[in-house]
This record gives C-alpha cells, structure tokens and sequence, in this order.
C-alpha cells in the first residue's frame, strides 16, 4: 500500500510549514530526515489526517486523509510527544487502542502486538514504571494493534538507550520485510541509514533530496567543506594550499586559515603530503561547517 504526497503545501498565516512537496513512500521503510523545524512533522501530522494541506493531495491506497476516519483503519501513528496514563497497565494502554478501533477480540489482539515489540512479560505491569524505551514500544504496540498497512513514527529513537534503539531498529526493518508501509522521521542521518533504504530529505519545509541514503551520503560528503587550520607557518601554507586543485579558497586571519575545499575526501588526503613536504607543522584542523543546518542548506542549494 503505497502513499502518494502531490504538490503539498501547509501554511500558517505568513508562516509557510511545508512548501510545495511531491513524494511517494511504497512499501518498505522510508527515512524522513531533515533538521528541527524542517517540517518533518507537519508533513507527518498531515499524511495523518490531523491537518488538511493548505494546497496539494495526500492519499493513502488511493484515499484522501484529511477528514476520512476510515483512514485509521489501515494507518497507525506514534507522535513524538509522548502521551501515556501512567496509572494503566502496558496490557490496559493497548487493549483500549483495540477497543477504539472496534476490534473484535481486542484482548488477543493487544497480546499479539505486546508481543511483537517484546513486552508480552511486562504487560501487568503499569506505565509509569516503563522505561523510556518500554513505554516507546508501547506507544508502538498500540498503534499497531490493528495491524495497519501504513505505519508513521515521528522521531521514534529520541531518549532510547542503545539497546532499546537497536530493538526498535530491527522491529521497524521486520515490519518493512513485511510489506508494510513505514515512514519515520529524524534529524540524524545515521538512524536513517541503519533502518532505511530510501531517504527523504527535508530542510525549511522544503524537499531537499531523495533517493537511497548512499547517494545522500555521498551529497553530503562530495558538497563543498570549510576548515579552520593553524600550523607552524599559516602564511606559507596559504601560499601552497592556493594552488592545489581540491581547494577553493583560503584566507588567513588572526587565528590560522580558512579553507573552502571543493570536495571532503580529496582534500583530507592532500593535505598531509602538502604539510610533509613543506615541513610544517599542523596545531588545530577541524572543520567548521559541520551543523545539521549547513549540510541541509547545501542540499537545498543542490537540489
């Protein structure tokens, strides 16, 4: 069951949430990756039916979402914010998921999807002596305990341990391999690339990038970098970095170099033999364009 988002656009007042976005999510996972404030969530909230889009289409196995109740029927969403009732057990939470979706034996049903995210053993127990991670998965476990074809998740692995990330990774690739439908956001491109094959690329409401998260890494790695160096001569190694072909630009300040090299890798490797061969000596190089909101910017640019 596939999700098709034509032209999407959502705005609020002056204040433009979403711009103008097209993608389509076939069955599988699909990482949407994108800074805070990208819109990721809004984009989410209105694949979900919460929001109409202020212009443009989403529909789901052919159905529009917005004011289609039937919607939920196949569809199951873990918002970021996390809203559980302490006093509930974890069995209670989602057996009243059942409950609400009418399910016709929402006890069996709720002991199939504890199940499946592996909390069958703690399931008398109440949530508010859950975990982080436990009380996630049983976010998880409600949503999808009417076994919906189409399943969004938004920033599923924020607070979880390592171990309780690797659980949730691996639950997120089984329901994939199933057939199902999986959109989960992020803004950090390893948990993209360790869950997803396809990678949705979001910055200022804005589709950046798609495609699998090996040509997105490679947009990132390729794109233009800025380093700051300071060595043992500054003046002299401007000199010879200026004429290399990896490099861009260079200017010096009180404080060492700025470089603008055209590509990550060529430049890394240059550099050492330029500094051997000068008989320099390296003090500090780092980069200084490292923020999530520099390499998405570049993206945007690169689109």
């Amino acid at each position: 069951m596939s999700v098709d988002v034509s032209g999407v656009t959502r705005w609020y007042g002056n204040v433009v949430a979403v711009n103008d976005v097209t993608m389509t999510l076939p069955p599988g996972v699909t990482g949407l990756l994108g800074p805070n404030g990208a819109g990721k969530t809004t984009l989410l909230h209105m694949i979900a039916g919460f929001l109409p889009p202020s212009r443009g289409t989403i529909t789901a196995a052919g159905q529009r979402t917005w004011r289609n109740p039937d919607l939920y029927k196949v569809l199951g969403l873990v918002t970021e914010k996390e809203a559980v009732h302490g006093f509930l057990t974890g069995e209670q939470f989602v057996v009243a998921s059942a409950r609400l979706h009418r399910l016709p034996e929402p006890e069996r049903a709720a002991a199939r999807a504890l199940d499946l995210v592996e909390l069958a053993d703690p399931r008398k127990r109440k949530l508010s002596t859950y975990s982080k991670g436990m009380r996630q998965r049983a976010r998880l476990a409600a949503a999808l305990v009417h076994d919906p074809q189409v399943l969004l998740l938004d920033e599923p692995f924020n607070g979880l341990d390592p171990r309780q990330r690797m659980q949730m990774m691996t639950l997120l690739h089984d329901l994939g391999n199933r057939g199902r439908t999986v959109l989960f956001s992020s803004h950090i491109l390893e948990e993209v690339e360790q869950v997803s094959g396809t990678v949705q690329v979001m910055v200022a409401g804005r589709l950046a990038a798609s495609g699998d998260y090996r040509t997105i890494r490679r947009l990132m790695t390729n794109r233009p970098h800025v380093f700051a160096i300071d060595s043992s001569d500054n003046r002299r190694l401007a000199a010879v970095l200026i004429g290399d072909p990896s490099v861009r630009g260079v200017s010096l300040g009180e404080d060492g170099l700025e470089v603008s090299a055209s590509d990550f890798g060529t430049f890394t490797r240059v550099l050492p033999g330029i500094v051997r061969r000068e008989g320099l000596r390296l003090r500090r190089l780092r980069p200084a364009d490292e923020s999530l909101e520099s390499v998405f910017s570049y993206l945007v640019g690169a689109k």
